[in-house]
């Protein structure tokens, strides 16, 4: 099966060459089920010609920390495996990524390039480097979404509303199942060294304080058992999602934002399964499919992404009327990330994160808008919030945690609500109405016995 053209994206020209077929691995980092690779692997079996899969490794990657980069490599490791296993050499570079693709397509006389899409600024910048440093044919598939995100708006969205018939109208075409990707019959012959993890894992600047987490195995294989057990034991009782107590998420996010699983592929499982055609599996793709792709479509068209300037008028005109509201409590971002608020529910969330790498969804919405009751202004509020959210989630540095960020504090892709203090129009959430949702005591309990685990 080809690749849909509408997924292609051709970055650059350049003369067709003999010579491997290169696939720049980056966000998308699975062997399976993996559009980009698809791709790559047509394009080398076309021109009858080696395929060979290199990984960048940077410095530093926005905050990332020793808990993201142990999951990140722990995941490489077994795709790397499952790639030789097919003949397909995994390369494994460290330093400025741009620079070091490029230089690599031209050590060992590479015909194409192809990569994954990406709408964070520094992969755009990555590929423009690259770009500029080579002259063969480059290619960027979008292997992330199930519509791919160059196609279904080039505009960015106002909410969810208005790009939900969108998606809805293409996913018949786009949702549709994988080939399988095949041993590659032409074997690269030169010198390629082996993968140097411990190198590569000593080469990056990794925060070691912020520790890995052990309650969640990386990689592919992992994810898809995480995927069947979710369906099998939790998807029939997802309505009951918004209650942190319930235990009936999915787990996927951090194998979504690290590529090790599609989310073509959990959508079409889902749909397949006995639950597929009930609220709980519409309620599930509507968060999988609509509000991620959402994200990318916001990030991919707003450069300030993570910036109060992408708010929208009516936020910044809100917030900048309350600026000068008398604030009940303020914090400073040590006191915020070391959890000692006066709220326990608050405290017993940013517990959640600093110990697992992982929050409750409708509690990130409470924390990221106490954050911003809390703060000294808007910006500082979302500077918190963001930093926080990618130093100790393992899904952060990603389109979702920028949106669920400026969601929560400037109004993004939400309308005008009641006037607030400190919010303005801006929708707010309460603690007592927490309680209305869920049982809060019972939730502050367990992140006690969490935090009394880890420090006992």
């Amino acid at each position: 099966m080809a690749v849909k053209p509408e997924r292609v994206h051709h970055i650059t020209g350049g003369a067709p060459r003999t010579g491997p077929v290169v696939y720049w691995m980056s966000r998308d980092q699975r062997a399976g089920d993996n559009w980009a690779l698809i791709h790559a692997q047509d394009n080398a079996l076309e021109r009858e010609s080696p395929l060979v899969v290199v990984f960048s490794i940077a410095p530093g990657f926005l905050g990332a920390a020793a808990r993201q980069y142990d999951f990140m490599f722990a995941g490489l490791r077994e795709t790397a495996d499952e790639c030789r296993g097919l003949n397909i050499p995994f390369v494994l570079l460290t330093g400025d990524p741009g620079a070091e693709v490029a230089g690599f397509t031209r050590k060992i006389g590479a015909g194409a390039l192809v990569t994954d899409f990406d709408p964070l600024r520094i992969k755009r910048r990555w590929e423009k480097d690259a770009a500029s440093r080579i002259a063969i044919p480059f290619y960027e598939v979008d292997a992330h979404n199930v519509v791919p995100c160059r196609m279904i708006s080039q505009k960015r969205e106002y909410a969810a509303r208005t790009l939900r018939p969108k998606l809805h109208r293409a996913l018949p075409e786009y949702l549709d199942d994988f080939p399988v990707l095949r041993p590659h019959p032409h074997s690269f012959h030169g010198m390629l060294a082996e993968p140097d993890w411990e190198g590569a894992r000593r080469f990056v600047d990794a925060d070691e304080s912020v520790p890995p987490v052990t309650w969640l195995v990386p990689g592919p294989s992992a994810a898809h058992d995480m995927l069947e057990t979710f369906i099998h034991e939790r998807l029939r009782q997802y309505h009951l999602r918004n209650d942190p107590t319930a235990g009936v998420l999915s787990n996927l996010s951090p194998y979504l934002h690290f590529g090790q699983l599609s989310a073509q592929r959990v959508a079409l499982e889902v749909m397949r399964s006995p639950e597929g055609d009930n609220d709980n599996a519409a309620s599930f793709l509507e968060e999988l499919i609509v509000r991620r792709e959402l994200s990318d479509n916001f990030c991919w068209n707003e450069p300030k992404y993570d910036s109060l300037e992408a708010a929208p008028a009516w936020a910044l005109k809100t917030l900048d009327a309350h600026r000068e509201d008398r604030r009940e409590q303020l914090y400073d971002y040590g006191e915020f990330e070391h959890a000692e608020t006066h709220d326990p529910l608050w405290n017993a969330a940013q517990t959640e994160m600093l110990v697992t790498g992982k929050m409750h969804g409708y509690l990130r919405m409470y924390w990221a808008k106490k954050i911003l009751e809390w703060s000294r202004s808007p910006e500082n509020a979302l500077d918190t919030a963001i930093r926080l959210n990618d130093r100790y989630e393992l899904d952060g540095r990603d389109p979702n945690g920028y949106v669920g960020c400026l969601w929560s504090i400037a109004g993004i892709h939400d309308r005008p609500w009641g006037e607030r203090p400190v919010y303005g129009t801006v929708r707010s959430m309460s603690y007592n109405g927490c309680r209305r949702k869920f049982d809060v005591d019972k939730y502050i309990r367990r992140m006690d016995e969490l935090k009394r685990g880890i420090t006992s």
